[in-house]
């Protein structure tokens, strides 16, 4: 394979790229002075005291796992899994993770391989990143081209074909007949002037000559683009006009844009340079939108990503032109993007060597109308791209002809001009938009201000937003067929995480993330019981002593109580409408006496509880006597209250 020669149009963009710094906004949120029951912090007390399950190992693994501190997680995980007979398959995963946290990478990949065998389908430990399947979709878009050597190519280097008339003017810094021949210190070729050659019916080129010379100098010339009427020329060329050379600090004669327009006589007139140049960094390789009120070309100049971006500016009507928008990191990258070409489609045609491809310079494309999508941007694949430098695309819709430029091996000279006939549109990747809300699991009230975190399959972060002010996120096009976990998060709240499979078809999938208060202010006439979710303290069939799961939800108010010494609460407790009114009435009563003397018991003062026994005068649905309800609508009636009285 021989050297990779980079000509001028190269060598403008080797200059250092601006640096990008990144802050992090800081600050903590100073809590008012009111009264705050910290879920996860009276987790721990209580199993430290004895009562433990394993939906609390669960959840203080969590709280540890989703603040990144694994090795904490991984204790609480390993009693998970010492309490659980069959938890849950992700925990596999986060177990795994944990353990490998904590240097113990053979128990890591043990747990790991467990859960391989419970989710063979999704092979974590041996998926790809965001990127893994690159080279199968620029496979899916190959083969679609017909390439066309072409005779107009010289020794040197011939680059960067343009449509004008029955024409392509191109690029070339073949040697011309002269006395003196100037050459490129820095490539050591002749500079590079503008020619032209015929095209015929069958899309053959032939008769290359030198195009316009008022256009030419004795320097670079380089890339034009015509207006369609073929009366206005935009092209590149180095810093010199009117015999004067123009020169950066550091005294390189960098390359602008200009533009000239025709004459009566057919002649190219009043060249001048465009008001966005500088003589500190170059602006080069124009390309006009379909309208021809757009400009897109290449600079490094201050803001861009890279070593070289894209930019669009616009065209006023009246000739002026407004400020050059970089087009953004949906288009730039921070390597090389550059030659933009848009056809009559719409389609925007570039190169860049800071996407997945296969070589060094890719040609790329993407349809402007819909630039926000994924997979805007797509390879072109082969033969049009190879494993050496390839770009300076265009077309002709009508025709499906074209021209790019390719160093690759076979050529006759450093950059050679191929044509081409495209047989087959490109496909587009199916994609799925992925957006939801997130709400109060409580009271679902929207959350706006909550982080919103998106994982891949394999759980590397692809993106992180903040809810807006409706508690929505959206996190844009996604594959078909992805898996992915979302997590929400929100100061004083606690952590959800869902699992998404996203379809096989085109659309958009919308899902909901529910977190619950952690930080609850607690006031006179709120109910306990609803801060930690107890909705039944159990007793067995006719009886009403403390058994030992309703010991750990009693544990939760007991903690309550000890931490605010002048609270007073009232027990209340509830049957469901089985049974007799008067046995419901009773044993209701009974129950409430057991958990108050439970709490006495365990240091609880009795003058800081009441307790009193409600039978069936207060169901919470509509399951009465000779009603048909389901169990699930039973068991919401057969539950205890604590009610603050005091503070």
């Amino acid at each position: 394979m021989k050297n990779i020669i980079y000509s001028t149009f190269f060598l403008i963009f080797m200059s250092t790229a601006f640096g990008q710094e990144k802050s992090d906004k800081g600050g903590d949120k100073k809590l008012q002075k009111l009264a705050y029951v910290d879920a996860i912090k009276t987790y721990e007390r209580i199993v430290k005291k004895g009562y433990v399950n394993a939906e609390i190992c669960q959840k203080i693994g969590d709280s540890y796992y989703f603040n990144a501190n694994y090795i904490k997680a991984a204790e609480w995980y390993k009693q998970l899994f010492d309490l659980s007979k069959q938890p849950n398959p992700e925990y596999y995963y986060r177990y795994a993770l944990t353990m490998k946290s904590s240097g113990k990478i053979e128990e890591s990949d043990k747990l790991m391989k467990e859960y391989v065998l419970l989710k063979p389908l999704q092979q974590r430990a041996e998926l790809l990143k965001s990127n893994k399947d690159y080279r199968k979709l620029i496979a899916l878009n190959s083969n679609r081209f017909e390439l066309q050597t072409l005779s107009i190519n010289s020794k040197n280097s011939d680059f960067g074909a343009a449509f004008y008339k029955d024409q392509v003017v191109f690029t070339s810094s073949r040697e011309t007949n002269g006395i003196h021949k100037r050459t490129h210190t820095w490539t050591g070729l002749p500079f590079t002037s503008v020619y032209s050659a015929s095209i015929d019916a069958e899309g053959s080129v032939s008769n290359p000559v030198k195009f316009a010379n008022k256009l030419n100098s004795k320097f670079n010339e380089s890339t034009p683009v015509f207006t369609k009427d073929g009366n206005t020329v935009y092209f590149t060329k180095n810093n010199f006009l009117k015999g004067r050379k123009g020169k950066d600090s550091l005294g390189i004669v960098l390359l602008k844009i200009y533009c000239a327009q025709k004459n009566k006589k057919d002649e190219w007139e009043n060249i001048k340079e465009l008001p966005f140049n500088s003589d500190e960094y170059p602006v080069a390789h124009p390309a006009l939108s379909r309208d021809e009120k757009t400009l897109y070309f290449v600079s490094d100049m201050p803001g861009s990503f890279g070593k070289s971006d894209l930019y669009q500016v616009d065209i006023n009507s009246d000739g002026t032109f407004g400020v050059p928008i970089n087009m953004g990191k949906a288009i730039n990258t921070e390597g090389r993007e550059t030659f933009p070409f848009v056809s009559e489609s719409g389609i925007l045609y570039f190169a860049s060597d800071g996407r997945p491809g296969l070589g060094g310079l890719d040609v790329f494309q993407v349809d402007l109308k819909n630039i926000e999508k994924k997979h805007a941007v797509l390879n072109v694949g082969e033969p049009i791209n190879s494993d050496m430098d390839d770009f300076s695309f265009c077309i002709n819709d009508k025709t499906n002809r074209g021209f790019f430029t390719s160093n690759r091996e076979g050529g006759l000279g450093n950059d050679d001009i191929y044509g081409f006939i495209q047989n087959k549109p490109i496909i587009y990747p199916c994609e799925q938009q992925l957006a939801g809300t997130v709400f109060d699991s409580q009271t679902n009230e929207i959350l706006p201000g909550s982080e919103v975190t998106l994982f891949s399959e394999d759980y590397q972060v692809n993106s992180t937003q903040i809810s807006n002010q409706n508690g929505e996120f959206n996190f844009g096009y996604v594959d078909c067929g992805a898996e992915f976990y979302i997590r929400a998060s929100k100061t004083d709240y606690s952590t959800d995480e869902k699992k998404i499979q996203i379809p096989n078809n085109t659309g958009e999938t919308k899902t909901t993330l529910a977190i619950e208060k952690t930080l609850i202010p607690i006031v006179p006439g709120n109910d306990l019981s609803k801060v930690f979710h107890i909705k039944e303290i159990y007793f067995d069939l006719d009886k009403y002593n403390i058994r030992e799961d309703a010991s750990i939800e009693l544990a939760k108010i007991l903690e309550v109580l000890l931490e605010y010494p002048t609270m007073k609460i009232a027990i209340n407790s509830h049957t469901d409408s089985r049974q007799t009114y008067l046995y419901n009435e009773v044993l209701s009563e009974n129950r409430a006496k057991s958990t108050r003397k439970w709490l006495i018991k365990k240091g609880v003062s009795s003058d800081r509880l009441t307790s009193k026994g409600y039978g069936e005068t207060k169901l919470v649905n509509n399951c009465k006597d000779r009603i048909e309800c389901t169990e699930e609508q039973h068991q919401a009636n057969r539950r205890s209250e604590f009610i603050i009285i005091s503070l």
